[in-house]
């Protein structure tokens, strides 16, 4: 997503042919009895878990904002030779920007950076870095990083 994780998140991982969800994330040291158990992300590749076609996942990221995305496991594919996985066979659009404010606070960015003329659009390109166009997306750009050293390197 282009996100740093460094907001609370998780995967709700839903198999077929298993009634319970599965939920991958960061485990909740001050859970009651009866919360569904949590596994570690850095500990746990979804890929031990996400591996029959047709099983979805729930990705909830920053409780707060609320982004809510749903994958779906279409196909899996033969290996091809020279190829590094995963990879991102297709998309759509920028990922939001961090921060922005959920679906809500999305739009107003949009609103704001379409309209030279509003007072906030030169403050929200200089937050968004001088540019960004919520259009462009590249499949080939998409990066996979190791959650357990994207972890390791934002909590050590």
């Amino acid at each position: 997503m282009g996100w740093l994780d460094y907001h609370l998140h998780q995967f709700r991982i839903h198999r077929a042919h298993v009634p319970e969800a599965l939920e991958i994330g960061i485990p909740d040291d001050y859970a009651v009895v009866g919360d569904p158990e949590v596994h570690a992300g850095w500990e746990v590749p979804i890929t031990d878990l996400f591996y029959t076609v047709g099983d979805t996942a729930d990705y909830i990221y920053d409780f707060g904002d609320g982004w809510r995305h749903e994958i779906l496991l279409e196909a899996i594919l033969l290996r091809e030779d020279r190829r590094k996985y995963p990879r991102c066979i297709g998309g759509a659009h920028a990922c939001p920007p961090e921060d922005c404010g959920g679906i809500h606070g999305y739009h107003r960015v949009l609103e704001v950076l379409a309209n030279p003329d509003d007072d906030e659009h030169e403050e929200m390109l200089e937050w968004l870095g001088g540019k960004y166009d919520p259009q462009a997306f590249s499949a080939g750009k998409v990066k996979f990083d190791n959650p357990a050293k994207r972890w390791k390197a934002a909590f050590s």
